[in-house]
């Protein structure tokens, strides 16, 4: 049999090229065919008819006769409605299994723009939480799926490690620490800082309280809030012993965050901090202020009016040249375009609830003139809530990363021997926590239910795991079945179960490039389980090693080899280790 022949969507695009002389090729789109139909791929006419303006029968009779003509009568074909629907013989499934043991399968090249995507972001006063959980791996699993089909990506994350909230934590420990340090509480340094960040919101409340009580709402004269102002000037001007202070409790984060994101396999290739660019800010808005481009009120503070685009008026400094954070993103954003002049995109991820923060954002960099803000794209991911209502970390019904990584670690260590536990427990634990959060559209909120995400039984990340070690498992045990040669398949017939799992599994390229166009890691998460789900019951319902049909064991046994190599390369896509055994 012929090795070279086109795949069904290359036998289609060269159709449309020499019948229709179309070029560039439009974009097609594919799908399974329905169950009520016959077929194994159906390709939809509607919108090429519109472009050629002739009628889908037409097109799909052409298109059709050309495509079998191609690939030398192993397919058939049926035009229902405006839908061509392409039935594959045995022999085109083997052709396929062949396509996909060649390397060039994974070979794809969507595109090789360069995209920069910020993720994760935290603030430097508090642990990660639940909320950075999944901004990081949407962040993460994003880059590598765009890497995968050929662009080149910039992972990066701006720590918001200066401003308001960090004097917060500040001046409750100046106040409250007595010399206190993580290591000698034995406490992480994250927690340790955050500790103190809870502590000042615990005492402001209180003063606010009491204010209220008598009479007095004027917030700028409580005690704590004046002393934590006071002190960001002090910051903002330079003061040796505010900035001394201030760099030994970032570093406490920071070695906490490091050991995190460890744990998580969340990796950067650039980190920015925003103490370096929020100047760069502030200079912007001054500038922009002498151009008449902004406005100032009577008590100083620098304002734009942005009523005509649909917005309102938004404080860009204070009137005691303080920034806010809007300046410090319209510095970060001019830096980066200053300092890598070749982004074509700049994507931040960052929850839905600042939806309306980036829309300004785009919109004053516009009103600025900067050219480049339509290469910036927010991508916007729902909220996480927990059983017990949405997280709100003020009133402590947040779960931090440590603690989940460790209690997911600890449920896995239930269902394994002890001599497994150490070793597999967290790997499986982490997996599990990804799993779940990505296979949900960013896009949708997620109530997160630890103990569903582990089910060995559910859709999980346990369970791919699993199916992937039976593989592994199957291979060890039969290697031998590896041996055979090609052309002893050209007379196998193939079950029904065998062609679902060839099916599903040449569509691995058509999921990569769908998810990276439309920055979704869950089509791959979805796609995966799929898969594994396909190929459980193939296990399950056919005999894929049989001594007294080596041929078809062979062609099994390659089966299951794909199957295996796309299960890993998926999950690896969305940051999840792999288990040969479990």
């Amino acid at each position: 049999m012929n090795e070279d022949f086109p795949s069904i969507e290359g036998a289609i695009r060269k159709s449309i090229s020499i019948l229709y002389k179309l070029d560039p090729c439009p974009r097609l789109d594919f799908q399974y065919t329905k169950k009520e139909h016959l077929g194994d791929i159906t390709f939809f006419l509607f919108s090429l008819s519109k472009i050629l303006k002739k009628p889908v029968e037409e097109i799909g009779k052409d298109i059709g006769n050309y495509v079998k003509d191609q690939l030398k009568g192993l397919i058939n074909f049926s035009i229902v409605g405006g839908f061509l629907n392409f039935i594959f013989k045995d022999s085109y499934y083997l052709y396929l299994l062949r396509n996909m043991l060649n390397k060039n399968f994974y070979d794809l090249k969507l595109s090789d723009k360069n995209i920069m995507i910020e993720y994760s972001s935290p603030n430097a006063n508090k642990p990660l939480h639940l909320g950075h959980i999944r901004n990081s791996l949407i962040g993460y699993s994003l880059s590598e799926i765009l890497k995968m089909v050929g662009y080149k990506t910039t992972k990066i994350q701006i720590i918001n490690d200066r401003g308001i909230h960090i004097c917060k934590s500040m001046i409750a420990w100046k106040e409250l620490g007595k010399g206190e340090t993580p290591d000698r509480v034995g406490m992480k340094g994250d927690h340790f800082v955050g500790k103190y960040y809870n502590l000042f919101e615990k005492i402001s409340c209180e003063e606010v309280q009491k204010f209220s009580q008598i009479n007095y709402n004027n917030q700028n004269y409580i005690p704590i809030l004046k002393k934590t102002r006071n002190l960001l000037k002090k910051w903002e001007s330079g003061d040796p012993e505010t900035r001394n202070l201030w760099k030994r409790m970032n570093k406490w984060v920071y070695d906490g965050f490091k050991e995190t994101y460890k744990k998580l396999g969340i990796l950067f290739d650039q980190v920015e901090y925003e103490s370096d660019v929020y100047e760069i800010g502030k200079y912007i808005i001054k500038e922009g202020f002498k151009k008449g481009i902004f406005f100032q009120k009577k008590d100083g503070s620098i304002w734009v009016d942005l009523i005509k685009e649909g917005f309102d008026q938004k404080l860009l400094l204070r009137s005691d040249e303080t920034s806010v954070y809007i300046t410090q993103d319209i510095g970060t954003a001019v830096e980066r375009f200053r300092k890598y002049d070749d982004i074509d995109q700049l994507i931040y991820i960052v929850g839905k609830e600042q939806d309306y923060h980036f829309k300004i954002l785009f919109s004053i960099l516009k009103r600025l003139g900067y050219i480049w803000v339509k290469k910036l794209t927010h991508l916007s991911y729902g909220m996480v809530d927990l059983p017990s209502g949405r997280m709100k970390s003020r009133k402590g019904n947040i779960i931090d990363a440590d603690s989940l990584i460790s209690e997911m670690s600890s449920m896995v260590k239930k269902n394994f021997p002890k001599e497994k536990q150490e070793k597999y427990a967290e790997i499986i634990g982490v997996g599990a926590i990804k799993y779940h959060f990505l296979q949900v559209d960013p896009k949708k909120r997620i109530l997160f239910y630890p103990d569903k995400s582990i089910d060995l039984k559910g859709k999980t990340g346990p369970y791919i795991q699993y199916a992937y070690s039976r593989i592994r498992s199957i291979e060890r045990k039969f290697t031998f079945f590896y041996s055979l040669t090609h052309k002893d398949w050209s007379n196998e017939k193939l079950d029904i179960n065998e062609k679902k799992m060839i099916k599903i599994l040449q569509k691995y390229p058509l999921i990569l490039k769908k998810s990276a166009r439309n920055l979704n890691p869950s089509l791959v998460a979805n796609y995966i389980y799929e898969v594994a789900k396909i190929f459980n019951h193939l296990y399950q319902n056919t005999r894929v090693i049989n001594p007294l049909d080596v041929i078809h064991s062979n062609i099994c046994m390659n089966i299951i080899h794909v199957t295996g190599n796309i299960l890993k390369s998926g999950m690896n896509l969305l940051g999840i280790k792999m288990l040969d055994s479990m």
